[in-house]
């Protein structure tokens, strides 16, 4: 998706309104479809192998990709939240047993918890095989919440006070001159008068 627009059109504002449901989701490219091979065939491939090399093939697109960013000036930073089998069964459970919570939950998750050994394998091999320099993941405990977004926070802390970041500063000539936008822009007559 592209934005453009005038300034204070609501370009900021529509990105986060309609962005706030979508979770961007590249690695499950490695993982689910790694977990279930047959789901490859809806995405009309080219035809060939689809062994060991095609998935290495897509953890170097995907490092070539995130090492882009980086040199683009993108920080990335990623978390494999790590639950436990015993948890998430726990986790499930009180979502069937809240009534504002049974929308979290489908039968299709208890489905794919029956894979749980495959998808522990195809995270574990893209992570080991995604973990650079330039875009580490953190494996974090998840068990418990509140420890985890504390682990969570703080490693963001620490990766945006890497980034060296200060407020811009406003010189006093461009403060005089937007004083002087200020008081132009509030003498315009209003439209329709």
């Amino acid at each position: 998706m592209v934005f453009q627009a005038l300034d204070a059109a609501g370009k900021d504002s529509t990105i986060k309104h309609v962005m706030s449901g979508v979770n961007p989701s590249h690695y499950e490219e490695v993982v689910a479809l790694r977990v279930h091979p047959e789901w490859l065939q809806k995405q009309k491939l080219p035809p060939g192998p689809r062994g060991q090399d095609f998935w290495a093939g897509r953890h170097e697109e995907i490092n070539a990709f995130e090492r882009h960013l980086d040199r683009s000036g993108t920080k990335i930073v990623k978390f494999f939240l790590n639950v436990s089998k015993q948890e998430q069964k726990r986790r499930f459970l009180a979502r069937l047993d809240e009534p504002g919570k049974r929308w979290k939950f489908s039968a299709a998750d208890l489905a794919e918890r029956a894979h749980w050994d495959d998808y522990m394998l195809a995270f574990e091999e893209a992570i080991t095989a995604t973990s650079t320099p330039w875009a580490p993941w953190f494996v974090i405990p998840a068990d418990h919440k509140p420890v985890m977004q504390a682990m969570v926070a703080a490693i963001l802390v620490d990766t945006i006070g890497s980034l060296e970041l200060s407020w811009p500063e406003v010189s006093e000539e461009t403060r005089v001159a937007n004083a002087e936008a200020r008081r132009q822009l509030a003498a315009e007559p209003e439209a329709g008068s």
